[in-house]
């Protein structure tokens, strides 16, 4: 049994660090708290009017209530878990009764790391993921990465919601570019022929979508959507189709 114990500690060492508790919002300090951090850091929530607001609210709070958020090597602030439900909740928005029944605990680590978890040393480069087999429910994600992605120099990234969109792209099965859960079937065909498309415009250098979107159609997905959500009026200047494409995929 010890034996068996060992094993199991040392596959999934990193979770001895785990740092935090449920993120409950239960009480008029903690709404309003909230409150406030969405309108200090969540450009999305700063402009919608005033109902959309607390339509918003309300998903974020929810969030917190459905998902744990723990640290590794971290204490996990208010402002963290401000930034995940809000990461969680701009790609679902035009869903308001969506769950991700696919997520239980977010775990945030103070910086990138690597392939074995790592946040410490050399060849750490990743921004965010979601679990899979025994990670599978859980994402993770960098602290410095997902404070970036909501700052005035995030550009056209965001790295939790692009983690979020593979957990939307994921939630029907197959993390395969094309979110079968958020549109109908019929635009499945026409929503692969444009991302191709746009990934050979890439290929030639006539696209400024980031060159990621190449590594495969669920990456191109991520990648085209952070721009989306980050920078609209541009990415509708700049793809128009794409544009028409992703508002009806998120139902905006």
């Amino acid at each position: 049994m010890f034996f068996v114990i060992a094993l199991i500690v040392i596959a999934g060492g990193y979770f001895l660090f785990r740092k935090g508790k449920p993120s409950v919002v239960n009480t008029e300090s903690d709404l309003l708290s909230y409150k406030n951090l969405l309108n200090q850091e969540v450009d999305f929530y700063k402009k919608l009017d005033i109902n959309s607001k607390s339509r918003f609210e309300t998903l974020v709070f929810e969030f917190l209530n459905d998902v744990r958020i723990e640290g590794v090597g971290t204490d996990v602030t208010d402002k963290d878990r401000t930034l995940i439900a809000s990461s969680a909740i701009i790609p679902v928005f035009g869903f308001p009764e969506w769950k991700y029944k696919n997520l239980t605990n977010v775990i945030l680590y103070p910086d990138t790391f690597d392939k074995d978890f790592q946040f410490e040393g050399g060849s750490r480069n990743i921004m965010g993921m979601v679990g899979t087999g025994y990670m599978n429910g859980q994402m993770l994600l960098s602290r410095g990465a997902l404070t970036k992605g909501f700052s005035s120099s995030a550009g056209k990234e965001n790295a939790a919601i692009h983690e979020f969109i593979h957990l939307l792209d994921k939630s029907d099965g197959a993390t395969d570019g094309v979110p079968e859960n958020l549109f109908a079937h019929e635009y499945a065909v026409p929503w692969l022929k444009m991302m191709h498309q746009e990934m050979r415009r890439i290929e030639d250098g006539k696209s400024d979508i980031n060159p990621y979107a190449l590594t495969n159609e669920a990456e191109f997905l991520a990648v085209a959507s952070e721009y989306f959500f980050e920078k609209p009026e541009k990415f509708e200047r700049m793809h128009p189709e794409l544009f028409k494409m992703l508002n009806r995929i998120f139902n905006i």
